[in-house]
């Protein structure tokens, strides 16, 4: 059986985790990057999330997967062939590549995520499944530049984005990386799940669920914090905070102080009113057509889309 290899790389241009806690916190108002949900329990708590009635979005994009993979599954062979390399963007678990290696014939996978001991854990996992699979694990934050290593950026590939985690980005920054992804893929494809525009009623109870998972999963960054920092936050002391911005098209969630306090580290400290936040996350909606129009000016063209029957979702296929 083979064992997975591992890829540590370091984005150029990036700053260091710690001075960028720091600078968040010390900022006006204050913000942390999402990618500081993702220590080892942050990443379990976002597997919690994918499975609760509020969160649409994994099951939605399950939906169309198994609506449509026989028309995906052509229109991928018909543009890199057999024994294709898939690289997944924020791998995770793997669950949602692992779907298509079979389908797709995935001779070669490339899973890509910032908590490097996670992945290192579900891929050892992965590779019991797929004894005979080629699997490279790369330990990357691609918020800064999506830097992959020459030898996965070789030969044309299927990169792999689903989930709507291009939300994540705004417009010009998710522009920025569409443009690296277009790089990314040496005249292969990119296939890449999209959240679209709907009612609030819907997508506010998707980030702020009745058990409360979201607002563990949002109150755990301040636990990895005071691990990267040495800070001194008191989880008990904020409370998650989550809605829909109409104008920005975006769900933003904040952590919001219950009272007066100071959060102190090596060297510094930050003092914050009630009801002051600390800004955590956008997720950005988008409609098709304009998501579509972003995506060839990034470059790609043959773009083929495929959505649920309530058009809430969109995975899109779009070639180099």
């Amino acid at each position: 059986m083979r064992a997975p290899r591992f890829i540590d790389v370091e984005a150029p241009g990036a700053v260091a985790p710690a001075a960028e806690a720091i600078a968040g916190l010390q900022a006006r108002p204050a913000r942390l990057p999402p990618k500081f949900f993702y220590d080892a329990l942050g990443s379990r708590l976002f597997d919690a999330i994918t499975e609760l009635a509020e969160y649409y979005p994994p099951r939605t994009e399950a939906a169309i997967f198994a609506a449509h993979l026989e028309p995906m599954r052509a229109a991928v062979r018909a543009r890199l062939g057999e024994s294709i390399t898939l690289i997944d963007l924020g791998a995770g678990n793997s669950e949602k590549a692992e779907r298509l290696f079979a389908p797709l014939a995935v001779a070669r996978y490339v899973a890509v995520d910032i908590s490097t001991a996670y992945l290192r854990h579900s891929l050892q996992r992965l590779q019991q499944r797929w004894p005979d699979l080629d699997i490279v694990g790369v330990g990357l934050d691609f918020a800064p530049a999506l830097a992959l290593p020459a030898e996965v950026t070789s030969r044309p590939a299927l990169l792999f984005y689903p989930g709507s985690s291009i939300g994540n980005f705004a417009p010009e920054a998710a522009l920025r990386l569409l443009h690296q992804m277009h790089a990314a893929c040496a005249g292969g494809a990119l296939l890449i799940g999209v959240d679209v525009v709907k009612p609030v009623e819907v997508l506010e109870p998707a980030y702020d669920d009745a058990l409360g998972v979201t607002a563990c999963f949002n109150l755990n960054m301040l636990r990895h914090v005071n691990h990267l920092i040495g800070a001194d936050f008191d989880v008990r002391d904020w409370r998650h905070v989550a809605f829909f911005d109409r104008a920005a098209s975006r769900i933003e969630m904040h952590l919001e102080a219950r009272r007066a306090l100071a959060v102190r580290w090596p060297g510094g400290e930050r003092r914050f009113e009630a009801g002051e936040r600390i800004h955590t996350e956008d997720s950005y909606k988008w409609r098709r057509e304009d998501f579509e129009a972003l995506l060839r000016q990034a470059g790609f063209r043959g773009i083929r889309v495929w959505h649920d029957a309530q058009a809430w979702f969109a995975v899109m296929l779009a070639e180099v």
